[in-house]
């Protein structure tokens, strides 16, 4: 069944007795804080894949860090400060493997139907960007024979994509991911950084690793959670050498990563884009273990929207504290995909942080260490 996915989270999970947000938080705490970029979602329950779509609205410079592996990207070398490209019009975020490519294909025909992309004589040619995550032995039909299933996924979320406030967790492109000991999904944060720029992420966890340590509910990027956004339940008391023994989705682990899209509403050039790109996966590799494997494909993307200049006399620093912000936004984005979570419905599917943690909270800890 297609679904498009909700604007905003499933109630019934809403924490209670959350203290207000800091000042660092924007409206929503996801990448659509940042002004000119909007989001669009769709899954299929009974295939158990999705595809997440991050539209950019407006002029911008676009880059990218590719680290993992074995990506599995469309039009991605581009992005490169070499190319002349600049900017982009949408990034893509999709399960289904190397087959999940197709979704492209459909949400450069929404943004033709716009009259959006690359103007070359009388040709109109999108610029779109894709990653994608191996999600296809989740226990989802997969048998779709020889139509192009994931242009029409694709289509469906760009069509859909709005400013504001989108579902995280079992949604979109993170709607059948995984990681090695719990369920994985799309989860999004962003803040406001000393200087007054705004930064944002989502991602895709759908890792070959673990966004938790050891066999206990805390996370690795609990070092810059704020507000109990996925539990508040801070560090461990103490992390043991069985912490941190490798746990993978089995000895011959399939292909798995986590991909994401992080954006700042800064004048940046290309070149500076790259680094804010390179920054933000530091903060995958704080959030997930181990991060960068052979056999995954993480991959960041990155876009400023061009609204506000860095102060002059002084953009080192300002560009190394938004690059600072996207790493923890993108840590923190990556523990909420997890939190936010619910298990498929398959038999043998894995369990969500909330099956197995979800009666701990800050006020309650219970033995967690």
């Amino acid at each position: 069944m297609l679904e498009k996915c909700k604007r905003f989270p499933d109630k019934k999970h809403d924490k209670q007795d959350v203290p207000p947000r800091p000042r660092t938080f924007m409206t929503f705490n996801q990448i659509t804080d940042v002004p000119g970029v909007s989001v669009g979602q769709i899954h299929d329950a009974s295939r158990a894949t999705g595809v997440t779509v991050v539209m950019i609205e407006e002029p911008n410079t676009a880059s990218v860090s590719l680290r993992g592996g074995a990506p599995g990207s469309r039009d991605t070398t581009f992005l490169e400060p070499e190319m002349s490209a600049q900017g982009i019009n949408a990034f893509v975020l999709s399960g289904g493997s190397a087959i999940g490519l197709d979704a492209a294909g459909g949400v450069m025909a929404v943004l033709r139907e716009r009259g959006i992309g690359f103007r070359i004589g009388g040709a109109l040619v999108p610029l779109v960007s894709q990653a994608i995550v191996f999600d296809l032995l989740n226990g989802g039909d997969k048998a779709w024979g020889n139509k192009p299933f994931y242009w029409h996924l694709g289509y469906a979320a760009a069509r859909a994509a709005a400013s504001g406030l989108f579902a995280t967790g079992s949604v979109g492109g993170g709607y059948g991911a995984t990681t090695a000991t719990l369920k994985g999904g799309t989860g999004s944060a962003s803040q406001v950084t000393a200087s007054g720029f705004t930064v944002g992420a989502v991602a895709i966890v759908n890792a070959v690793g673990t966004a938790t340590i050891g066999d206990g509910p805390h996370f690795w990027s609990a070092p810059v959670e704020v507000a109990s956004e996925f539990g508040g339940l801070g560090m461990p008391s103490a992390i043991g050498p069985g912490d941190l023994t490798l746990r993978t989705k089995g000895s011959r682990p399939p292909p798995s990563t986590t991909i994401a899209v992080v954006a700042t509403d800064a004048i940046l050039t290309k070149a500076q884009t790259k680094r804010l790109a390179i920054m933000a996966d530091d903060g995958l590799a704080r959030a997930i273990r181990p991060a960068h494997a052979p056999m995954d494909g993480d991959t960041v993307f990155a876009c400023a929207t061009q609204r506000k200049p860095l102060p002059a006399g002084s953009e080192g620093y300002a560009l190394m504290e938004i690059g600072m912000a996207a790493g923890d936004c993108l840590a923190r984005a990556i523990a909420r995909g997890v939190y936010d979570a619910t298990a498929l419905p398959f038999v043998g599917a894995q369990p969500a942080w909330r099956d197995k943690f979800g009666h701990l909270t800050a006020d309650n800890p219970g033995t967690t260490s």
